[in-house]
């Protein structure tokens, strides 16, 4: 068995035994989750991304299995890695590789964790839209994350096996973060609504699908004893569909996003499904401090586009040195910038959003 295919292996049965054991041993009840398991929950995932990036920072080599300067002058060369090997010998060349991937990694998984937060507003919306009980939430987050891990496989290997091929591709995603970090900007303050029965997805599923007008204590799906055992599909398996079409529609800038920092399809994966896994606890957390966090709309718009920017000069910023730790520096200062200047300058009038007051369970602030 190939090297990468037992790293590759041996990552996701660590991850699979990580959900067995939130699923199976800390939510065998459907409950509503309260602020502080989730914020324990996400240091845990925190943590354990962080424990990943020191492995890379000492451990890199295992992803790809290198023994020689060869092997690192080629794997370097293949994935355009910006570090300069030179007349290194092993352990020198070994030393400066590892730092970098360590910091790929490390910066990938920032940008994803905090487009990540985008993405909960949505999923708040989409709750409330379709009146879910709180106590479901924590299990419909649980098997969109297992859906949005298999669709960021399909979508990060098939993304890297063509920037390979075809290197102006990382011109169209430049093009595209720029526009979208522009449309974001522009509407930051604009109210998002979803008209359930209107949505392209409920009505593709209604269409192909019988759905059962009603939740059914918490299930996907359920025979209908008085039909004759007829399958029905609940309201929630409409939920975890549109959740998951979310997904694939944020992934088409995240995934982009990160190829800007590294183009080892690996690190890609590994940065967005750390970020994605504490994406649940995450929901919860963001779901109580969202009115603090005024101007992260801003943030985000700037990320994407400084990313955009990022893609379509790639190879001036190569030419002047720009290094993986100036867009770590970059992401970070953004994102700071956008956090201490919504804690400088709060919302005066404090109103909050009516969906965020019912989802927290707190009364709006008049």
């Amino acid at each position: 068995m190939p090297v990468e295919t037992l790293f590759f292996s041996l990552f996701l049965a660590f991850i699979a035994g990580m959900l067995a054991l939130d699923l199976g041993v800390f939510d065998k009840h459907s409950h509503e989750l309260k602020f502080r398991e989730a914020l324990i929950w996400t240091i845990v995932w925190i943590s354990l991304a962080a424990g990943f990036y020191f492995l890379l920072m000492f451990k890199g080599e295992m992803i790809h299995g290198l023994s020689t300067v060869e092997d690192i002058k080629h794997v370097v060369e293949k994935y355009r890695h910006p570090v300069d090997i030179g007349v290194l010998d092993f352990e020198g060349a070994l030393s400066v590789y590892r730092q970098n991937l360590a910091l790929e990694f490390l910066t990938g998984y920032l940008i994803e964790y905090m487009l990540s937060v985008d993405n909960v507003f949505v999923i708040i919306l989409i709750f409330l839209s379709f009146g879910v009980q709180k106590m479901y939430y924590k299990r419909v987050l649980f098997w969109g994350i297992l859906g949005a891990i298999l669709m960021r496989f399909i979508f990060i290997f098939l993304s890297s096996a063509l920037i390979q091929r075809f290197d102006w591709i990382l011109y169209v995603f430049g093009v595209f973060l720029v526009f979208t970090g522009i449309k974001m900007f522009l509407e930051r303050n604009k109210e998002d609504k979803i008209e359930t029965s209107k949505h392209p997805v409920v009505k593709l599923a209604s269409k192909w699908f019988p759905i059962y007008p009603h939740y059914f204590r918490g299930h996907f799906w359920f025979r209908n004893k008085n039909e004759g055992g007829r399958l029905y599909f609940t309201p929630m398996f409409l939920v975890l569909l549109v959740i998951e079409f979310t997904d694939v529609v944020f992934a088409v800038d995240s995934v982009p996003a990160i190829f800007s920092v590294t183009r080892d399809p690996f690190i890609v994966f590994f940065s967005n499904i750390f970020a994605i896994l504490g994406l649940r606890s995450l929901f919860f957390v963001v779901a109580h401090i969202i009115s603090m966090l005024r101007f992260l709309k801003h943030g985000l718009a700037v990320l994407l586009a400084f990313i955009g920017f990022k893609m379509l000069l790639h190879v001036q910023l190569e030419g002047w040195g720009f290094t993986t730790v100036h867009s770590l520096l970059v992401v970070v200062g953004i994102l700071t910038v956008s956090i201490l200047a919504s804690l400088i300058w709060p919302d005066k009038s404090r109103k909050k959003r009516k969906g965020v007051s019912e989802l927290t369970g707190e009364k709006p602030v008049s």
